[in-house]
């Protein structure tokens, strides 16, 4: 989400579909407020040149990775699997360890917002700009969370 002026919201977004799906549209089905909204364009395409630019995928790779394997490491009784893609990270929690709900609410007491999903998932999706400091931060936090 972005500011509009005057202090209002405007979403930024799209949809990407093969024609199976699109063709279900006509003009006039579907619209938006702001859709064909200059600023929220101009917007867009600045942080998409921003994404690409900074290489920001390829970075969230390196550094998903890196946090994947470091997790893995820890070797927690409490953890099923660790996977991911990018720094979209999902932390398996075993079904004899209860939730995911009691290990998300450990860190948030740490600092560390994350998100349990499915019943049994810590989601972790932290800003695509992120430092490797602060990934390192929270692999300890969760190392202290998960310990037996």
């Amino acid at each position: 989400m972005g500011r509009a002026l005057g202090g209002g919201l405007y979403p930024v977004s799209a949809a990407i579909a093969d024609g199976e799906f699109m063709d279900v549209f006509k003009p006039g089905d579907h619209g938006s407020t702001f859709g064909g909204n200059p600023l929220g364009a101009a917007v867009a395409r600045t942080a998409l040149r921003v994404i690409l630019e900074e290489k920001l995928p390829e970075r969230a790779d390196r550094l998903g990775t890196w946090l994947m394997e470091r997790l893995r490491a820890i070797g927690s009784p409490h953890v099923e699997e660790v996977r991911g893609r990018g720094l979209m990270i999902g932390v398996v929690i075993r079904k004899s360890s209860g939730t995911a709900r009691p290990f998300c609410e450990a860190l948030k007491a740490r600092g560390i917002l994350a998100k349990e999903t499915h019943g049994q998932v810590i989601r972790l999706a932290p800003p695509l700009i992120i430092d490797q400091e602060t990934l390192e931060y929270a692999a300890d936090v969760l190392r202290e969370v998960l310990a037996p």
